[in-house]
């Protein structure tokens, strides 16, 4: 079984968002923790999808949360 290093996936957000902050050149930035949590989630919750096979149980199973919560957020994020 793989395990995702979390270490790497901090080094991604930390990369992602200096990069971000550097490209503003004086502009004000939008909500950054808003953005980060958006652009991570939508993905996170259409894998999990893909690995349950579309079963939204088992795909809340694997996120550890609930099946409701993940309903509310394929509708939020209008994933298909």
């Amino acid at each position: 079984m793989s395990v995702i290093n979390e270490n790497e996936i901090a080094c991604c957000v930390r990369k992602a968002v200096d990069g971000y902050l550097n490209d503003l050149d004086g502009e004000k930035p939008c909500p950054i923790y808003s953005m980060v949590m958006k652009s991570v989630e939508k993905p996170l919750i259409e894998l999990a999808m893909k690995h349950a096979n579309g079963n939204q149980t088992l795909a809340a199973e694997l996120l550890g949360i609930n099946r409701n919560t993940l309903r509310n957020k394929i509708k939020q994020f209008k994933i298909k």
